[in-house]
């Protein structure tokens, strides 16, 4: 079989479609790659000429990704005709897939897998190299001649071990600036055990009903990731994107131990506050490991969006300590923030500015809230009508516009212009009242440029000064300048 992973673009490693890919190519598949920003897809597919097509969909990029699958498939079925090939397969998996499967019924969807993809792309494969389709493969809902058929899913994978390394020759190959960085993406871990109403994990636990909740690798095989990416590709500073780093204190110790010894590089990873005020040890052993920077969510500063709204259990005391007990242990600190959540306000936006100043943040992100489907918060903004439109909506990124409907209109478009102007207010938080000011601009082309510029590269500069600090020369400085103005984010 020959499977064509189709990607509109890449900001980094796709973590999801390199365990795909090296899952597939264990089994003898054939496996290939395209970036629409970077090349034509079309062209591209039909001179590979895919048996089936794979798309990972984020909401907000699901009437794009449609879209070019009809014009892949308008062009390549014809191609495969002519050569007595029925026509390509195309599958669809990701987030929103998993939690809107009724995209079945778009035209040129031929399946949808839900969860978990490495067994059941791999037995979807199987069976159509054998020569038959079949639609009783788990995970899977198939459109079948206009009749729609709904498989259960299978158990989650609890032996995160049994997975080949992720395949980054088919991302490095095709990408080479994602090749050349010196800051490279890996996973060591799956699942999240909180139940954050605005993320899927919550959800994601009620499709796999009864099943453990995080699922991770042993030290040894995360350092031996990590040995063989540095054996043939640039490596300086790891970045971790498990959703929670630091559960087993028994895990982190062993990492202190070997990761210094056994590889010695920087990284960075993700943590929750109040878990490291509960136990300090947690930013003693990430130091001991090597840690370079820590990243936690605030989200919110206001106690009842962040307690009752949003359900994550913890105190500001909690979040300002945990900011300055890394910043204390040398390490730096990243926070991620939620603006234009519902019933919020922009005092309750520019609040949350000044607790990421005390919390001493190194770098504050900040998105605008997003309802996803099938996520607690999702379905509370729509049944509240306070969503404007539908799940298709949304936008490819959270920050370019909000989908709520504000009670006082005149606050949306200044909560969007704060979004762009939230890191500098952080970390300059004397500029509030010029900032203020700046956020009461109407929402025109030349303006929305001039903040998107003015975010980018401060989160560019402050990225790779203190964040992830490399050593980048002007080559590398240009290739990863151009890679990341070809990105909508």
């Amino acid at each position: 079989m020959r499977v064509l992973f189709v990607a509109q673009e890449l900001s980094y490693e796709p973590q999801g479609i390199m365990v795909l890919s090296a899952v597939l190519k264990q089994a003898g598949h054939d496996v290939a790659l395209t970036v629409a920003n970077r090349e034509d897809p079309v062209a591209y597919a039909v001179q590979y000429r895919p048996d089936v097509l794979g798309y990972s969909v984020m909401t907000g990029s699901q009437r794009a990704y449609f879209d070019l699958n009809r014009r892949i498939r308008a062009a390549l079925d014809p191609v495969r005709a002519a050569l007595e090939q029925k026509p390509a397969f195309s599958v669809f998996g990701g987030p929103h897939p998993t939690f809107f499967p009724e995209m079945i019924g778009e035209p040129g969807v031929d399946g949808v897998c839900i969860g978990e993809g490495e067994g059941a792309l791999l037995d979807l494969a199987n069976a159509l190299a054998d020569g038959g389709f079949r639609a009783d493969i788990p995970n899977w809902w198939f459109n079948v001649d206009g009749e729609v058929v709904k498989n259960p899913v299978r158990p989650l994978i609890r032996d995160l071990e049994m997975l080949p390394f992720p395949d980054r020759a088919l991302i490095y190959d095709k990408h080479i600036s994602l090749a050349s960085s010196k800051i490279k993406y890996f996973m060591s871990s799956r699942g999240c055990p909180y139940n954050c109403t605005y993320c899927f994990n919550h959800a994601y636990y009620q499709i796999y009903a009864g099943e453990r909740r995080g699922h991770q690798l042993p030290v040894d095989a995360v350092i031996a990731q990590v040995n063989a990416v540095r054996a043939r590709w640039p490596l300086e500073q790891v970045v971790f994107v498990d959703d929670l780093f630091i559960v087993h204190n028994d895990w982190l110790e062993e990492l202190a131990e070997k990761w210094p010894h056994q590889v010695g590089l920087p990284f960075f990873c993700n943590a929750r506050a109040n878990l490291l005020v509960k136990d300090p040890r947690k930013v003693e052993l990430l130091k001991r490991a090597g840690c370079q920077t820590v990243s936690m969510g605030i989200e919110a500063a206001n106690d009842r969006i962040r307690v009752e709204l949003l359900k994550r259990r913890m105190t500001r005391d909690d979040i300002v300590q945990a900011g300055q007990m890394v910043r204390a242990a040398g390490m730096q600190i990243t926070a991620t923030n939620i603006l234009g959540l519902p019933t919020s306000t922009l005092e309750d936006e520019l609040d949350t500015v000044r607790l990421n100043t005390q919390a001493q943040i190194s770098y504050a992100y900040s998105f605008l809230f997003q309802p996803y489907p099938g996520t607690e918060l999702g379905r509370f903004t729509h049944d509240q009508g306070l969503m404007v439109g539908t799940f298709d909506d949304i936008g490819e990124v959270a920050w370019d516009h909000s989908i709520l409907a504000f009670e006082d209109k005149t606050q949306k478009p200044q909560i969007e212009h704060l979004q762009r102007l939230f890191a500098i207010g952080v970390e300059l938080p004397w500029l509030e009242p010029v900032i203020r000011r700046l956020i009461r601009l109407p929402h025109t082309r030349v303006i929305d440029t001039l903040f998107w510029w003015i975010e980018k590269l401060y989160r560019g500069f402050i990225i790779y000064r203190r964040v992830h600090p490399v050593r980048i020369g002007p080559r590398e400085l240009w290739r990863t300048a151009v890679h990341f103005m070809r990105i909508k984010s």
